[in-house]
């Protein structure tokens, strides 16, 4: 069930960061010299400081577009699921079936050439398909340089492309950790990084009514919802179907805008 409330937005510029950074540390050089080494320090600090909040703050646009809501003017959200193709995929396709609701699905690369045939389920049955990288570095995807972070994404694009004959259109960092060196891909591939405005730490939280609890604190129309499959817990479809059942008691529709 599309709507035609998002906004796609590729990286236009994916260096200008760099030339930010050597403006910064140019100024930060010139207050070493004329200020002295206590000021300069302060200085290149905050500046580093900074460049760590950009990388690591799943909102921060320091070095790229980010999408954390959707314009909605009804009771409207959308729901993005993370981590699969997992042994829960089709109960989670099944719960949403029965709701009338809508996701997009952030699947991981080598994890769908594993098991290509519930991609093309998810897409059969009018879901979306967006990019998590190619093999999920959970620790240090924060950390890649350019190489590793171009084949991390782009593995991940062609796999998925190969799979369902369609590129994805929507990016999601892993735990949302986003360096500077992700948005050149993004810009080649035509991708769009999306984050999220309401999470339950449904990762690592296995009661399904704490989850759908803090996730009900931050629904309004337009939120976009985080949610997992294939959680250690084992509890995620579980946690799905918590979710789902909120957003029917607040009077919610979960939507995949379209691109």
């Amino acid at each position: 069930m599309p709507t035609d409330t998002a906004i796609h937005i590729t990286p236009r510029r994916p260096h200008a960061w760099a030339w930010a950074a050597l403006l910064l540390h140019a100024g930060v050089a010139l207050a070493w010299w004329w200020l002295g080494w206590h000021w300069g320090l302060g200085l290149l600090v905050a500046v580093h400081l900074g460049f760590v909040w950009g990388t690591l703050h799943p909102g921060s646009r320091l070095f790229g577009p980010v999408i954390r809501r959707f314009v909605a003017t009804r009771p409207e959200v959308w729901l993005t699921i993370d981590d699969g193709p997992s042994d829960d995929t089709r109960v989670i396709l099944d719960l949403l079936d029965a709701h009338g609701a809508g996701a997009t699905f952030f699947l991981v690369g080598a994890r769908a050439e594993a098991r290509p045939e519930l991609v093309r389920e998810i897409a059969a049955r009018g879901h979306g398909i967006g990019n998590h990288s190619h093999t999920h570095p959970q620790a240090r995807f924060w950390a890649l340089g350019p190489r590793a972070m171009r084949r991390e994404i782009l593995d991940c694009q062609h796999t998925l492309a190969n799979i369902t004959g369609t590129a994805p259109r929507w990016f999601r960092a892993v735990v949302g950790h986003a360096n500077p060196f992700v948005h050149a891909p993004l810009h080649d591939a035509g991708l769009s990084r999306l984050a999220w405005s309401a999470r339950g730490y449904d990762a690592v939280e296995a009661d399904p009514a704490r989850v759908a609890a803090r996730i009900a604190r931050d629904l309004e129309p337009g939120a976009i919802v985080l949610l997992h499959e294939g959680a250690p817990h084992g509890r995620s479809a579980e946690i799905v179907a918590a979710v789902l059942a909120e957003l029917k008691r607040a009077g919610y529709r979960a939507v995949i805008p379209t691109d």
